[in-house]
């Protein structure tokens, strides 16, 4: 009899792949905003029919990574420098509010920061392979664990949509720092804030935090 632990994984749905693949075009720049995402093309490269991909395509509106425009179909969101600013300043804010609320930590009982240096160690892996999906969806987690140390469901709720809709922004930042610096260079700039934030001193973090650059390499303008 096998073992339920031996079990092969299952094979991702319909819906899955065809939400997978348009993210990774969108997030990796092959899908630039406003580019139109259409179905029939979708449903022929995928092979599949147009229910999974209506739905892939719903799913990925409510992360705000396309858009629906009535009678014209879908296509890859536009935002506006205001936008992107707006939710890069509420991001800042809710993470502030979350480390006063969480620093200093009590680590006798576990190491608090697990998370967030597995998130960091899952951004190193995916960086080293090559895999530019594994890597964003790595540096989310890595700043919802930073936010998840204060501990609080409402504010975990209020950060989940932004962090979402930040997706293009955030994967945008990281591939324009890989091409004119260093893909390290990245990686490094969460290290450094991590290391600012398990020193337990909200000063040394919110500092940290204000110097992090998550805008550095952003040229907004070609977003707009």
């Amino acid at each position: 009899m096998t073992s339920p632990m031996n079990k092969a994984p299952l094979p991702l749905s319909l819906v899955e792949m065809a939400t997978r693949q348009v993210r990774s075009e969108v997030l990796s720049g092959a899908l630039e905003p406003g580019s139109r995402v259409v179905e029939e093309t979708l449903c022929a490269r995928l092979g599949i029919s147009r229910a999974p991909v209506r739905e892939a395509l719903r799913l990925l509106a409510q992360q705000g990574l396309v858009e629906h425009l009535p009678r014209r179909g879908f296509r890859v969101t536009v935002w506006s420098s205001v936008d992107i600013l707006q939710l890069f300043e509420l991001r800042q804010v809710l993470e502030q509010h979350a480390i006063r609320q969480a620093l200093p930590l009590d680590s006798t009982h576990g190491d608090p920061f697990c998370v967030a240096r597995s998130a960091l160690d899952e951004m190193r892996d995916a960086d080293a392979r090559g895999e530019s999906l594994e890597k964003d969806d790595a540096h989310r987690r890595f700043h919802e664990a930073i936010v998840g140390l204060a501990g609080s469901h409402q504010l975990d709720l209020a950060y989940a949509p932004i962090l979402l809709k930040l997706q293009l922004p955030m994967a945008r930042n990281l591939r324009e720092e890989a091409r004119v610096a260093k893909p390290v260079d990245g990686i490094r700039r969460h290290e450094v804030l991590l290391e600012a934030v398990e020193s337990n001193d909200v000063g040394i973090a919110l500092a940290a935090l204000k110097e992090h650059g998550e805008l550095t390499y952003l040229h907004l303008e070609s977003i707009c």
